[in-house]
């Protein structure tokens, strides 16, 4: 094994096989996107099972929002590579992307058969508003245990929210700019004093390979999927504007209203909802054209993880870089808060909606062991009655 890469720094409590099975399990019922997948993964993770330190989910979370890519997939392959190196980010990465990929899948062959998924919209009416309750709870939860009651965190947190809620993107300059301010007040370099040295951080550019397949059209799909995957930062609210530039006005790959089924899609089956690609795959290109479209989607993730890994691993502790990671970790928190509050408005869009919403929320808050899929279940089933099917 690489002593860069695959060395770990202490010795783990658990094993590679149940860190796995974990990423498996967060895959196959983790509701909510990428935000409410990032407070699973802090409260089961760091607060419930201790396997992972709060130090090491913060440098993540930094990794994830400095990097483009899918948000909750590089924080679970970044999970994965803090004790077990490359080796554990392959095997938690994979496990955690898979199970929503061939749920995907199998819902875009049920798409294609029946032309269209008329009782998804019912569906995604209670489960959009259920999710909203659970972002809110996960923000509150990471807001709590990573801000605090510190002012200069709090106005980076308010900031950073505001500037989200009102682009409605996640911007990453808000995210370095939180981090280089707490770096600067908190820790200063010795060079705004008079001399010395100051930290910096790496980043990498990657241009992934050509696709396989069924060469015109496939290659053409992987060429805009992974240019989404190494372009897009932060998590499905950025990517969902992109990724309808191109697959509809762009390459008319799909209609205005598959796509939108695309995306409710992604919010009804757990996993990130980037994982969307897999279904828009399917429909532009059978099951060859959702292979290459997630495999082109996640291989920049993958790679933007693996690659500055070893710099956080081995810088991450120093005061400077530390102060930087709790800028940006607040910036990141407020950006899932206005992420929320953006979600809202297409969700939340009538009494019976606010109402799951906020049932969401009481219920979560009330039984914090409650499993998200029984709430998510629940708002489906309410969706199913309070929304007659067209």
């Amino acid at each position: 094994m690489s002593a860069t890469h695959d060395a770990p720094e202490a010795t783990p409590r658990y094993t590679l096989w149940q860190l796995t099975l974990y990423a498996l399990k967060l895959g196959s019922i983790g509701f909510g996107g990428p935000v409410a997948l990032a407070g699973y993964i802090y409260r089961d993770l760091v607060e419930r099972r201790c396997w992972v330190s709060e130090a090491d989910y913060k440098e993540g979370m930094t990794l994830a929002q400095l990097m483009p890519g899918p948000l909750a997939a590089q924080l679970a392959m970044y999970m994965g590579y803090v004790h077990y190196g490359v080796r554990g980010a392959s095997f938690v990465g994979a496990a955690f992307v898979l199970p929503s990929f061939w749920m995907v899948v199998a819902l875009g062959w049920l798409y294609v058969r029946f032309q269209g998924l008329a009782w998804m919209h019912a569906v995604f009416y209670g489960v959009g508003a259920a999710v909203i309750g659970i972002i809110a709870i996960s923000a509150f939860r990471l807001t709590r245990s990573n801000v605090g009651r510190d002012p200069l965190l709090w106005a980076i947190f308010l900031a950073s929210g505001a500037i989200t809620a009102m682009t409605a993107s996640e911007i990453v300059w808000v995210f370095v700019l939180g981090g280089v301010l707490v770096w600067l007040l908190r820790v200063p370099p010795k060079w705004l004093k008079g001399a010395g040295t100051a930290s910096a951080l790496a980043a990498c550019a990657v241009s992934p390979p050509a696709a396989n397949f069924d060469w015109p059209l496939l290659v053409q799909i992987f060429g805009f999927f992974a240019k989404a995957g190494a372009l897009v930062f932060g998590s499905g609210l950025a990517i969902v504007p992109f990724l309808y530039g191109g697959v509809v006005a762009e390459h008319h790959w799909l209609t205005e209203r598959q796509f939108v089924d695309a995306v409710a899609v992604a919010m009804i089956t757990p996993g990130p909802v980037v994982i969307t690609v897999g279904f828009i795959g399917y429909l532009v290109a059978g099951l060859p054209g959702a292979f290459v479209a997630a495999a082109a989607t996640f291989l920049p993730c993958y790679l933007f993880t693996i690659i500055p890994a070893p710099y956080f691993k081995k810088h991450g502790k120093r005061p400077a870089v530390a102060a930087f990671v709790d800028g940006v970790t607040a910036a990141a928190i407020g950006a899932i808060a206005g992420a929320a509050l953006v979600l809202s408005h297409r969700s939340v869009v009538d009494l019976p909606t606010l109402l799951i919403a906020i049932g969401a929320v009481l219920a979560l808050s009330r039984f914090p062991k409650l499993p998200e899929p029984v709430v998510v279940a629940v708002a489906a089933l309410l969706g199913l009655l309070l929304r007659p099917l067209a």
